[in-house]
């Protein structure tokens, strides 16, 4: 079955919400969304996948969309490591994939580090090696707290927060050198990822900044496990890809279609599924 299906995990902080799809007899992928929002946005991939046989299970990061928060005010990619696979282990006790997107990335590239022997093969799309002046920059003001308030400005605070990220990197630079080649997509798309952000406004902060603070390059290459590194010009992290490979021994890294492509779900699943595939064998 390739519709979309819930659940929850209960782990020691907590429970943590999962989207699954796919059949019951296919190899499980994990698949670790990016920040802010939650594993709603990896819904058109989800199915994609679930098509060519994957059993795809997929996260919201602790703190994020209906999972709890966790309890500590600065947790790190470690915390949110943990809690993931805590939750994972609930419903796999075998090998499986891994695929993370942004923040994503850098959980599942420390499940792999961590647990070699459950992960076959390791894909990222998109990650950040941000280093000295832009990383001090976007730790103070990408991911800034937003609370609720009586004249409701949160809730154009989060819409337009949203809105920018397809418009501009940051998504405070809003300048015609801030712009970003997509534009908006279609109106329930965006109204979705509002929707998931609103739910957890007091804490998508924290993984965010867990993020940008993480020694990402030292990590890479520790991986042993198959990677695939992939992302799209229209990502404003694309410009990483190729330095993110080859930090990884025996790495490959592969280029997508704009994210305005409406072929860009089912090639990227296919150039998945084609590199799992390899892995498998």
């Amino acid at each position: 079955m390739n519709r979309i299906r819930r659940r929850f995990a209960d782990i020691t902080d907590g429970q943590v919400h999962i989207r699954c799809a796919g059949p019951t007899d296919g190899a499980p992928l994990v698949m670790i969304h990016q920040s802010p929002g939650s594993s709603k946005q990896l819904e058109p991939l989800m199915t994609a996948l679930a098509t060519r046989g994957w059993i795809c299970l997929a996260p919201d990061t602790a703190g994020n969309g209906d999972s709890d928060p966790l309890p500590m005010d600065q947790p790190e990619i470690p915390d949110l490591t943990q809690a993931a696979f805590a939750a994972l282990s609930d419903i796999v006790d075998g090998p499986f994939d891994i695929y993370g997107s942004h923040t994503g990335a850098s959980i599942a590239m420390e499940i792999a580090i961590a647990h070699p022997e459950r992960v076959r093969s390791l894909t990222i799309e998109g990650m950040g090696l941000y280093s000295g002046e832009l990383q001090s920059e976007v730790l103070d003001r990408y991911a800034r707290e937003i609370r609720p308030d009586a004249e409701a400005t949160h809730l154009m605070k989060v819409w337009h927060f949203c809105r920018d990220q397809h418009l501009f990197w940051p998504y405070y630079n809003r300048t015609a050198e801030g712009r970003l080649p997509d534009g908006l997509p279609d109106d329930d798309t965006l109204h979705d990822f509002v929707v998931e952000v609103l739910k957890a406004m007091r804490s998508y902060h924290l993984s965010y900044r867990a993020a940008f603070r993480w020694r990402k390059a030292e990590r890479l290459p520790l991986l042993k496990v198959p990677t695939l590194v992939m992302s799209s010009p229209s990502d404003m992290l694309h410009e990483y890809s190729q330095q993110v490979a080859d930090l990884v021994p025996g790495a490959t890294c592969k280029v997508l279609p704009a994210w305005s492509d409406p072929a860009f779900h089912e090639t990227t699943a296919q150039m998945m599924d084609d590199f799992l595939r390899k892995a498998h064998a």
